[in-house]
């Protein structure tokens, strides 16, 4: 399907080293490159692998096991080409389709701060201005992933003084771009996570991904966030298996619990696929944002058991080190935008309203 023991091994023996050295940060997307992991989930005419998004959150998992870094730069990276898969510019998608199959280009999406204005929790941070033959950009974006210096193409929402909303494919070459240096994060640090400054950026037409923003980004959501799933996927499975290889003389009482978190696991994955392919996360994205937010947590449990099922050990720096990455990557999950605080108060407004509908 992808991957091999071989790129799995890899991705193993550079996972410290992607937490923790932003210097690595070049390293992944080729070693990602002709594994399948980009291709999962795309439709054979476009250069996939054939499928559905659910093989996509497969192969997002699947490297996610290894390296939560590796796995946050495929999603951000997969993620993007799903805009071009789904946009209805043809010619845009022609033009950088290959070279992200290739990971010569690096896709970033940019579309946190939409996702959130399309919740009704923040306004957007780009301003356009129409053009002659296209427009002119101007804003920023605080928090992207994949940005890599050598070449990136990152999404984002624009908003226009007559009250439309665009969404953009802004290429890192274009005059007026300006990326900052690597955000310095306590972990994650080869993901090639930066700021980016627009302005006065002139884009054409033809870098359009999107005419209507605020018809388009709900049909684009369920990706966005079931690919985020497969994160929190990943990472829940390793723990879960370092937990029970743990379990041993004197710690058989975890195994119950543990087998508990993992049945909770294959159920919530389960559901993420079923909505999917019912297609019903268009329309009724509260589903999806409570998912998001239990695997997330689900992570979080798995990790705590690999915690006790390792005991003192796991506060050694040597024997303890894959363990202290998992931690600090499960601490992760819950601030990748949206957060989960952001998903509770979404979820808690939804159920305001409708609420105030039952009553009247």
């Amino acid at each position: 399907m992808f991957g091999s023991a071989e790129v799995a091994e890899r991705l193993e023996a550079r996972a410290g080293a992607f937490d923790t050295d932003a210097g690595t940060a070049g390293e992944i997307l080729p070693a990602l490159a002709g594994t399948g992991v980009f291709e999962a989930g795309l439709a054979r005419e476009l250069g996939g692998a054939g499928g559905e998004l659910a093989d996509a959150i497969e192969a997002i998992a699947w490297v996610s096991q290894r390296s939560l870094a590796a796995g946050f730069v495929l999603w951000g990276h997969r993620t993007f080409i799903e805009y071009l898969v789904q946009s209805p510019n043809e010619r845009l998608r022609a033009r950088h389709l290959p070279s992200l199959l290739a990971g010569t280009l690096a896709g970033a999406t940019g579309l946190s701060n939409a996702m959130k204005f399309l919740s009704g929790l923040e306004e957007l941070r780009i301003a356009a201005t129409p053009e002659p033959g296209g427009f002119r950009i101007d804003g920023t974006l605080p928090w992207v992933t994949n940005l890599r210096p050598d070449g990136f193409i990152v999404g984002a929402a624009v908003t226009v003084a007559d009250g439309r909303v665009l969404v953009v494919a802004i290429p890192s070459d274009t005059q007026g771009v300006q990326r900052s240096a690597d955000l310095d994060l306590m972990a994650m640090r080869a993901s090639n996570t930066a700021a980016i400054d627009l302005a006065r950026v002139r884009l054409g037409v033809d870098d359009v991904l999107s005419e209507d923003a605020r018809s388009w980004l709900p049909r684009v959501r369920p990706a966005f966030l079931a690919m985020q799933c497969g994160m929190s996927i990943g990472l829940a499975r390793r723990a879960l298996d370092e937990a029970r290889a743990g379990c041993g003389a004197g710690r058989n009482v975890l195994r119950a619990p543990i087998e508990a978190v993992a049945a909770a696991l294959q159920h919530a994955t389960g559901e993420l696929r079923a909505g999917l392919r019912q297609g019903s996360y268009v329309a009724q994205a509260a589903p999806l944002f409570a998912l998001r937010i239990r695997l997330a947590e689900i992570a979080h449990e798995a990790a705590g058991y690999e915690l006790q099922a390792a005991g003192g050990r796991a506060y050694l720096a040597a024997p303890g080190a894959g363990f202290q990455r998992r931690w600090r990557e499960a601490a992760f999950l819950p601030v990748i935008t949206p957060s989960l605080v952001q998903l509770k108060a979404a979820l808690a407004a939804h159920g305001a309203a409708h609420g105030a509908e039952r009553a009247a």
